[in-house]
């Protein structure tokens, strides 16, 4: 039973004690859960970070807990020119806020299964989180445009088979960012449609810039900017909008050639239930048994070769 009064996502997890915030599409996901792990944080619970990472890990000091998962804080160093995961560390320890984020290694379903599955037990999980910086997760297979779908797959495919976590969610943060990246609008929305026919959507709330939270997640995006001048589109386009700027905001200088289109939808948290956002999925079956990210992205390939892609649908204006 969901209240008008209370976010459905926080009442989902209003029986979870430890939590693990994991961003699915690696580099700067993990950026997307910051809000929620600070309100969660907030209400008491014992809440974990991880990330899908691009850092090359070897680069870093970090300490090795498992073999595709390295644990960074704000006191590892190595890889200057590209380390968004010690980045967020800094920002959240001069806030006095000791967060180091679980790193997995760019690796296939089945390792990165396993690495969850002893993440899970070492933490003594009761729910996980997967955060989407956009909205390409929630593509099934047959759409015109899936996005950058390897990560999100491997995370989503990987998590979908951990029975004995209580609670999964997948939570999205950005929509309409995807569109840079040739996802649909309508196939966003046919999802949600479709997901809450299942009663697995959990509804939509937003950010707000006067949210403590929020002001947080600005002030990292930024510091993250500071260190990385290429930065990260979708965490910028999120950030821009929460400022309340709108259409085509050129806020790096990778975008100059781009058009973007920034608007108060990516303020927007959309959470689902993992488990039938996976059932959902034509091609993820497919993944099981891979053991590495170049393996994902072949199956993925093959079955979009053989798959009957619908036309692209236009949006009504």
């Amino acid at each position: 039973m969901t209240s008008l009064a209370h976010s459905p996502l926080v009442t989902r997890l209003g029986a979870a004690r430890r939590i693990l915030i994991a961003g699915a599409g690696g580099g700067y996901d993990v950026y997307c859960g910051v809000p929620l792990f600070l309100a969660l944080r907030a209400q008491g619970k014992d809440v974990h970070l991880a990330n899908l990472s691009f850092t090359y890990l070897g680069d870093t000091d970090a300490v090795r807990t498992h073999p595709v998962i390295a644990r960074v804080d704000a006191r590892t160093r190595g890889a200057e020119r590209y380390f968004p995961e010690q980045a967020l560390c800094e920002l959240l320890s001069a806030r006095g806020i000791d967060a180091p984020i679980h790193c997995f290694e760019k690796v296939g379903v089945a390792p990165l299964r396993e690495a969850y599955a002893e993440l899970a037990a070492t933490l003594d999980l009761d729910a996980i989180v997967l955060v989407d910086g956009g909205t390409d997760i929630l593509m099934r297979g047959d759409e015109p445009g899936l996005g950058t779908p390897e990560e999100d797959a491997t995370s989503l495919a990987a998590v979908a088979g951990l029975a004995s976590i209580a609670h999964r969610l997948v939570t999205c943060l950005g929509f309409g960012i995807d569109h840079f990246h040739g996802v649909s609008h309508v196939s966003v929305l046919e999802a949600v449609a479709a997901l809450q026919r299942e009663h697995a959507f959990l509804g939509a709330f937003s950010l707000l810039p006067s949210m403590p939270e929020a002001r947080v997640f600005l002030d990292a995006v930024e510091h993250a900017e500071r260190r990385f001048p290429r930065g990260s589109i979708v965490n910028g386009s999120i950030a821009s909008a929460l400022a309340g700027e709108f259409g085509d905001v050129k806020r790096l200088a990778r975008t100059e050639r781009s058009e973007l289109f920034v608007n108060p939808l990516m303020c927007l948290y959309w959470t689902f239930e993992l488990e039938a956002l996976a059932r959902r999925s034509l091609y993820l079956k497919m993944l099981e048994g891979t053991e590495t990210i170049f393996e994902v992205s072949a199956r993925i390939e093959a079955f979009r070769r053989a798959a009957p892609i619908r036309p692209r649908r236009p949006m009504p204006l």
